[in-house]
């Protein structure tokens, strides 16, 4: 008997160098009469040329005009849709800087908090039947107050919503990365979706020590940082898991930083071993670039992506500044696959172990916003939106 294929057409807004793209390319699910479940890439778009390289290299290096580098603010989504107008999977880790806990915290009133509303357009324009939106826990900050604006306007699409704080270490990713990420799947499918269960239970995890074995020597971005004589002096102080405020104690005056109230940092912090690593971001300076637990240096690039769970034959194009920057950026590919294999057995009928949604106050808040103003408008009552 020949196998029934049922591929969703994947299009992604923002898509960086392609850590929700590659999940979406190893993600299969086979069902028992079967039938194959899967993803087929038509086109993505994000307004950094060497991320775009990234995702063209690496994912449609068959079809690299169907990667458009653009700022999405000015880009016209026909554009999109002349290289395939029928997407049936949208996907976006829409800009999380003005969200998120290390940054400045600006929410809806920074230059990236409004960008979710291109989102929003493009479900208007192409009406997937499902869509994957990823941004940081601190989303959920204030109350949860810009993440149910956001709520709202995914639901006034006609789109049931399952939004969910993954702790991605629970998932293989061997590192703390906490992330929010909305399952909406459009309303007349009747489709049922939970967020899959932690596939690590009983506080296991991938240590940083497994993670980085092996690596082969012809691996690439793998370019190793030059340290000043003072960063490399000051590092061997520091001890697992430390920064450098943990070990000031131990360093001769002229080591130690002067910065206040920055105890709790991951400056000059090296990794522990035996432990996930701590959350990999996209800067780099004043000692965020990751240290080894072992050798007073950096981690490489390589090695930073192995701890995003990137395969070691993953090129990043760039130099090596934009190379940590689109690493530190991504979403983590094996924490994505497990959460698009859930939507694709929840499509396919095929049972599988899930929790529910540790958000669900938030939505319900939301969603019963978003019924009251149609009410009004049915009843033709004038709203207020700056207050909504």
């Amino acid at each position: 008997m020949v196998k029934k294929t049922h591929t969703f057409k994947f299009g992604e807004l923002f898509c960086g160098p392609g850590g929700i793209g590659l999940a979406a390319k190893l993600a299969r699910v086979e069902t028992t009469d079967g039938g194959v479940y899967q993803f087929s890439h038509v086109w993505a778009t994000d307004y950094d040329e060497d991320s775009c390289n990234t995702y063209r290299h690496n994912l449609l290096s068959d079809k690299p005009h169907a990667v458009i580098c653009e700022d999405i603010r000015h880009l016209d989504l026909d554009r999109l849709a002349e290289i395939e107008p029928n997407v049936d999977v949208l996907a976006f880790g829409f800009p999380c800087n003005d969200f998120s806990l290390l940054g400045e915290r600006k929410g809806m009133n920074g230059r990236y908090g409004p960008l979710y509303k291109y989102c929003v357009k493009a479900l208007k324009r192409f009406r997937p039947q499902w869509f994957f939106a990823e941004n940081v826990g601190g989303l959920n900050s204030n109350d949860g107050r810009a993440l149910k604006v956001i709520l709202q306007e995914f639901a006034g699409e006609g789109y049931v919503l399952h939004p969910h704080l993954y702790k991605f270490e629970q998932y293989g990713v061997p590192q703390t990365r906490h992330r929010i990420v909305i399952i909406g799947i459009r309303s007349d499918l009747n489709v049922t979706f939970e967020p899959p269960a932690p596939t690590l239970r009983n506080g296991e995890f991938v240590s940083v020590s497994e993670a980085l074995r092996n690596i082969p020597p012809e691996a690439p971005n793998q370019e190793r940082t030059r340290h000043a004589r003072h960063v490399v002096e000051r590092l061997k102080y520091i001890g697992w898991g430390e920064n450098a405020f943990d070990a000031a104690e131990r360093m001769p005056e002229r080591l130690r930083l002067n910065v206040q109230g920055a105890k709790l940092s991951n400056i000059y912090r090296r990794l522990h071993p035996e432990k996930p690593s701590y959350t990999i971001t996209g800067s780099g300076g004043g000692g965020t670039h990751v240290y080894h637990w072992d050798e007073p240096r950096a981690l490489t690039n390589r090695e930073r992506a192995r701890l995003q769970t990137f395969p070691d034959d993953y090129f990043f194009c760039g130099s090596k500044e934009s190379v940590r920057r689109q690493i530190g950026m991504a979403v983590p590919p094996k924490g994505a696959q497990a959460i698009l294999e859930a939507v694709l057995k929840a499509f396919a009928g095929v049972p599988y172990e899930s929790v529910p949604s540790n958000l669900r106050h938030l939505l319900d808040d939301a969603t019963s916003q978003v019924d009251q103003i149609r009410l009004a408008l049915t009843a033709g009552a004038t709203i207020d939106w700056s207050r909504v």
